[in-house]
């Protein structure tokens, strides 16, 4: 028998179809109920939810990598006067703005983050440049702005950011502070800490990836900084095991290195992402008065977002391609 040609062979050859894309986003995490929100709120933030996640996924189905994915629905909620991110970031006590970001290549481990910014548009941009375009992995304040500024990012003055529903939110917590005492006011204002946007994604090629941008707690001070712009706290992700991006409360986020923990439980104790978030955010976190949430997507297309508070903006397209977009528990 004439053996078949290589032609031949390869045209009986199973064609090995792309690995299943998937992306998950957040828009953060607190007191969101339909008591509280108007019907034009709502379709507003729905509308906008599904936007993000629809601009990422249309990028991985063009084949671009899951960083890109990421990026893409970060900008679109940071250029949003909805999200405690970029346009709309919340007022510090010097009613300026500081924003963070951080971003996470899940294939190599590389990631970037920038903390305390006040000049560039979209942070999630100067993080990924970080990571890609020097040998740090942290960049804060000026020297950040100085280096985004070098790279060629989009640059604003700070009162780009300003919105009068921030302003109004920070006049409110001024009024409520008793005796200069942040750590009162926010244990008893809880929203005055929630806000965070964010997104994990998987591409063709089957590597994961995860960012995260904040504009912070409102009436913040002292530069304070959140989980969002450090790794293992608010972003983390590894091809072995998921992708995470957090929301809420960070200082809890920081001690408890939320995203981290929840990946290694996935790695080493063979657990779900749905069974390890589920340990981390209600378990470890609620023994602590730790409140938020986050997102999670795993190697194979799997996604969870689990959460503590009332309410978390989020949205998601699964690897079968299903849309869905949540705002209430």
């Amino acid at each position: 028998m004439k053996p078949l040609s290589l032609a031949a062979l390869l045209f009986i050859t199973p064609i090995v179809s792309a690995n299943d894309i998937a992306i998950a986003i957040h828009g953060g995490a607190g007191t969101i109920t339909r008591q509280s929100m108007t019907a034009e709120q709502e379709a507003a933030y729905r509308a906008k939810l599904e936007e993000a996640v629809k601009a990422g996924y249309a990028r991985l189905q063009q084949g671009a990598s899951s960083l890109e994915a990421v990026q893409t629905a970060i900008n679109v909620m940071e250029d949003s006067e909805l999200f405690n991110a970029g346009k709309g970031a919340v007022f510090t006590w010097d009613e300026i703005h500081e924003l963070d970001a951080s971003i996470m290549d899940g294939r190599t481990r590389a990631a970037g983050s920038v903390a305390g910014v006040t000049q560039i548009k979209n942070p999630i941009n100067a993080a990924r440049a970080v990571m890609e375009q020097s040998v740090h992995v942290m960049l804060s304040g000026s020297g950040a702005d100085a280096f985004a500024r070098e790279q060629g990012l989009d640059m604003v003055d700070n009162s780009y950011f300003d919105t009068p529903r921030r302003r109004e939110a920070l006049r409110k917590a001024k009024a409520k502070m008793i005796k200069n005492d942040h750590a009162s006011l926010w244990q008893q204002h809880r929203d005055y800490k929630m806000g965070t946007v964010g997104a994990v994604a998987l591409d063709k090629q089957g590597n994961l990836a995860a960012g995260t941008s904040t504009g912070g707690m409102t009436a913040k001070r002292w530069g304070r900084i959140g989980d969002a712009p450090i790794i293992g706290a608010g972003t983390f992700a590894d091809n072995t095991s998921c992708a995470v991006s957090a929301t809420g409360h960070g200082e809890y986020f920081i001690r408890y290195q939320v995203a981290a923990d929840i990946c290694a439980r996935v790695k080493y104790q063979g657990k779900t992402i749905e069974q390890a978030g589920n340990e981390v955010i209600n378990g470890v976190l609620n023994a602590d008065a730790g409140e938020g949430g986050v997102i999670i997507l795993d190697s194979k297309g799997n996604i969870s977002m689990p959460f503590n508070s009332e309410g978390m903006y989020r949205a998601s397209i699964d690897k079968n391609g299903k849309v869905s977009v949540q705002i209430y528990r």
